[in-house]
């Protein structure tokens, strides 16, 4: 398929500039150059400004109420792990009443790609703050500063033991497409929180603030099989801010753990059990 081609025809309602922009335009590019037949892949959406992504590419969609995007991808998974799913979140969707959801799915090694979308502020709702504002931040909510520590999604899924944590930057348009290219062929669950300001309420976390500070790691003499090294890479944030991917291990996957799914998927399958006794104990 050509770039085009995975256009919907849907009008996008971003906002002119919104950096959402790139992050769909990545994820296109990916796909093509890895050759993923688009039949087989799903995208599923949350509540947030991202939400709408699974409205402009052409292919399998799901939009899903706040916070549950990883289970409704667990659940599309297990029935048919044929599929390359792929979970979109934003940062109040992911890591406020989402969170729960994304301990279990790293810890689970459920194989799925986890995009968040990650402006530190709430943008739809228009400013309020998120789980991931930073301190002192002040937006609608916290007129007076942000007093609460933020969530740091990249330690967060490495105590989670997520098997691939990687963090891309929506400035970063090349690095971004080889981060998709590789956890979407990840065999295993693989988290990619994208730092992209918010270009109509955040005139603190800007563009140039994050090209000022941003370097690649995969620039310097950084090894991402060392865990210990990633835990400490997670918390540097401030006058330099590392993207790339900060750790990866196999590991059976969720899926390789269930005999039933080793040989096909469930859909695939023909179960012929009789449950009339089972309903009948409940009317």
């Amino acid at each position: 398929m050509s770039i085009e081609a995975f256009d919907t025809g849907e009008k996008i309602t971003w906002c002119p500039g919104c950096t959402n922009y790139a992050v769909l335009n990545a994820l296109k590019q990916a796909i093509q150059q890895i050759k993923l037949p688009v039949e087989n892949v799903v995208t599923v959406s949350g509540i947030g400004c991202h939400g709408r992504i699974t409205d402009y590419i052409q292919v399998n969609g799901f939009h899903v109420i706040h916070g549950r995007v990883l289970p409704t991808a667990t659940g599309i998974k297990l029935a048919n792990h044929e599929l390359t799913v792929i979970g979109h979140a934003g940062d109040g969707d992911a890591f406020g009443i989402g969170l729960g959801h994304f301990a279990h799915a790293a810890r689970r090694n459920v194989p799925i790609t986890y995009i968040t979308h990650n402006n530190l502020i709430y943008g739809l709702t228009a400013g309020q703050m998120s789980p991931t504002s930073i301190v002192g931040q002040k937006t609608k909510t916290s007129p007076h500063g942000v007093f609460e520590m933020p969530i740091n999604p990249i330690a967060q899924a490495l105590a989670a033991n997520a098997s691939f944590v990687a963090r891309g930057f929506s400035g970063d348009l090349k690095q971004l497409v080889e981060l998709f290219k590789k956890a979407l062929i990840w065999k295993g669950f693989a988290i990619i929180d994208i730092i992209q300001p918010c270009i109509t309420f955040d005139r603190v976390n800007t563009m140039e603030f994050y090209r000022n500070r941003v370097y690649r790691l995969e620039d310097s003499e950084y090894d991402f099989n060392n865990f210990n090294a990633a835990c400490s890479r997670a918390w540097e944030w401030g006058d330099r801010i590392p993207t790339g991917i900060f750790y990866k291990v196999e590991r059976p996957s969720y899926t390789e753990a269930f005999a039933t799914l080793k040989k096909d998927p469930l859909i695939k399958k023909s179960f012929n059990v009789n449950i009339s006794q089972l309903m009948k104990e409940f009317q």
